[in-house]
């Protein structure tokens, strides 16, 4: 599995674990092998309905609608996901690794939002009489804001297609909040983005005919 791929995944385990324990799920305190955690699946003559998430047993059977026999998530119930602690509970080096992968999704989870803060992604609609039409509001993205913007194209590294984001004209840059010494022009001239040909730089909308 790819490094991404594997944050990906820890990442959703970890949350996971996060969910059961907002809707109120117990967290069984004792050390259960895999052997007798098969046992709590929720089965007529079960002893209980448990669930293990990285290592973390959970009483799921107020959930048994869901993880019981029948339900939507019962093939999860009973089962160990990894092998994240030792005979005496102490964390493994797989716990860690997961850990360190929840971490790194969850940053790069920020980062992205971040970058949709500073770049809200365009309105667009397209037809086959008039083209492509892109253009910025002050909700568009799904992004509220105190501007609207201009439409750019933007370039990840690594990537060589675009897509229309929309971009701050006035005040410092990004993070700087200094405009005396970077200018009074926004994000305009980050260097990842490009404008649209044909399109007046400062326009909220851009029209690309066919």
């Amino acid at each position: 599995m790819r490094r991404g791929a594997a944050a990906a995944a820890a990442a959703l385990l970890g949350l996971g674990a996060a969910w059961l324990v907002g809707r109120g799920f117990e967290s069984r305190g004792r050390l259960l092998s895999a052997a007798e955690l098969a046992r709590y699946r929720g089965a007529p003559g079960d002893p209980g309905l448990y669930l293990a998430v990285l290592g973390r047993v959970f009483d799921v059977q107020r959930g048994r609608g869901h993880y019981g026999p029948g339900g939507a998530y019962s093939g999860l119930a009973g089962k160990l996901v990894g092998r994240f602690y030792d005979e005496n509970g102490a964390p493994t080096e797989a716990l860690r690794q997961a850990e360190a992968a929840i971490e790194e999704a969850l940053k790069f989870q920020e980062e992205s939002e971040q970058r949709k803060q500073q770049f809200p992604p365009c309105n667009s609609e397209w037809s086959s009489a008039k083209g492509s039409r892109f253009w910025c509001s002050k909700q568009s993205g799904g992004v509220p804001r105190d501007w609207a913007g201009v439409p750019r194209k933007l370039y990840q590294p690594g990537s060589r297609g675009s897509h229309c984001v929309c971009v701050r004209t006035t005040g410092p840059p990004w993070g700087q909040p200094e405009p005396a010494e970077h200018g009074d022009r926004g994000d305009l001239d980050h260097p990842q983005l490009e404008e649209y040909d044909g399109c007046h730089p400062l326009a909220q909308q851009c029209v690309l005919a066919l």
